[in-house]
Order: C-alpha cells, then sequence, then structure tokens
C-alpha cells in the first residue's frame, strides 16, 4: 500500500502554515514534507508534528533567494560558502525534525559561466553535503524539474539525475523521482520508477496539465500506484500538486489507500 504525505506548501493553502499540519492529519495523512522549514523556528514545527502525530518525510535544502527566481545554489560558482552554510542550516532543521532525508534543487544554470566550471562546482558540493549528511544519517536527494514551467534548470530528465549521481560518486546521494515534472520531459514514467528503484529515495506527484490531483489529468495513477508497490518501493509519495479547489474536496482519489 503506498503512504502518502502531504506536502504543505501546495496542500490547504486555505488555512496558514502551522494549521495546516492539523487539516493533513485529519484528512488521513500520516506524513508531510514543504519546500523550506526554515522561517519557522524548529520548536514550532516539531510542536506541530507531535501534537498530530505526523512524520516529516521531507524538506529541501536553502535554495537561494526564491522571490527572486533563484531555484538553488549548488551549480553557482562562487556560491560555495553559502551552499555550505545552508547544509548545516538543513542538518539542524533535519535533526530537530527526525527528517530522514534533504532534497537538493541544484539551481539554474548561470548564463556566461563555462559548462565545465558549472559541473566542477555542482560535484564538489554534492560531495560536500552527501559526507555531511551521512554523519547525520540524513540522505541528499537531488531532483530533476521540467523546463518548460523552470526554464534553465540545471537538471531536467531522470537521466541527467541519475548520471549526476553516478559522477558525484558517494553512496549517500540519491534521486527524488517527480512524476509531474518527468510526464512532461520523457514519460516512460513506471518503466523508469521499475530501473531506477535503487536510487530513488523519494517520489512526487501531481497529475498533467495543470499539476492539479491525481485523476485531474493524462497519467493512469492507479496503475501507476498498483506498479510502484510491486516494484517494492517502500517510501513516501509527496503529494505536491495545486488543489483544483478547495484541498479537502478534492482528497477522492485518496480514499482508496486510507489506511
Amino acid at each position: 500500500m503506498p503512504k502518502f504525505c502531504a506536502n504543505l506548501t501546495m496542500l490547504f493553502n486555505e488555512v496558514d502554515f502551522l494549521d495546516r499540519f492539523e487539516k493533513a492529519a485529519k484528512a488521513g495523512f500520516k506524513g508531510v514534507e514543504y519546500l523550506f522549514p526554515y522561517a519557522w523556528k524548529k520548536e514550532q514545527l516539531v510542536e506541530k508534528l507531535g501534537a498530530f502525530g505526523l512524520t516529516q518525510a521531507l524538506h529541501n535544502l536553502p535554495a537561494g533567494d526564491w522571490n527572486k527566481g533563484e531555484r538553488g545554489i549548488a551549480c553557482l560558482p562562487g556560491r560555495e560558502t553559502e551552499f555550505q552554510e545552508g547544509v548545516g542550516k538543513a542538518i539542524e532543521y533535519a535533526k530537530a525534525l527526525k527528517c530522514p532525508q534533504v532534497n537538493c534543487l541544484v539551481g539554474l544554470t548561470p548564463a556566461g559561466v563555462p559548462a565545465d566550471r558549472v559541473r566542477q562546482a555542482l560535484v564538489a558540493n554534492l560531495r560536500f553535503a552527501a559526507a555531511a549528511f551521512e554523519k547525520e544519517g540524513i540522505r541528499l536527494l537531488v531532483e530533476a524539474l521540467n523546463d518548460k514551467d523552470v526554464p534553465g534548470f540545471y537538471l531536467v530528465r531522470t537521466a541527467d539525475a541519475l548520471a549526476l549521481v553516478k559522477e558525484v560518486g558517494h553512496p549517500n546521494v540519491y534521486v527524488q523521482y517527480d512524476v509531474y515534472h518527468m510526464q512532461i520531459m520523457e514519460g516512460n514514467l513506471t518503466r523508469t520508477i521499475q530501473a531506477n528503484l535503487a536510487k530513488i529515495a523519494h517520489i512526487q506527484i501531481a497529475d498533467n496539465p495543470g499539476r492539479n490531483e491525481p485523476g485531474t489529468g493524462e497519467i493512469n495513477y492507479p496503475n501507476l500506484f498498483k506498479a510502484i508497490d510491486a516494484a517494492g518501493y517502500k517510501g513516501w509519495i509527496g503529494c505536491e500538486y495545486k488543489p483544483a479547489g478547495k484541498t479537502e474536496d478534492g482528497l477522492g482519489w485518496l480514499k482508496p489507500y486510507r489506511g
């Protein structure tokens, strides 16, 4: 049976962020994820997780100036010190929240910088992060995004993410597989997940087009969930979609999987 976590950045936006934990629990979720925890005190988040019996499944490394369009800094030469400081902050939060894995959005490919310099910076940063997280028992993940929603993102296909993981060469680097992004870029979802399950530590979902609930678009999610289960995937599936209306009104797809 798949286990789903609510992405609180995307879901239950009808209420303030700290009130979304209760909403998620009442909707039947056992875990939560969200983009970034850093705007809130660790103690606040720990209290919410405990109060509603929720597991923190995932959060991201600091990703630069999000409001100005940055989507990560790992591939930006000259930002290494900032990246390393972000690793330290992410570890602090992950340990407090008992979060077993942290995702690294690697960033937009910088203009005017030689490709080999970009790659060297990225690989070195990920090696640093992988080793630092390993000491704390936390997995490091990297994720490919589609280049229609996020033009210029450095990783845009599963093969890109897997090649990067191989080049980094550290056993503590895994892939976060986002079904929505990869449906746009390459399709072939089931075979890709099955073939690379050993390196996929987290899955996220949304339907396409629209990035709305499963069942609103072209992806056959019941079949995909069956295939993921049959393949032996034991990790979380993050519901990182934009509700088409009120969040609770769009949760009918989840009913067959509630424990």
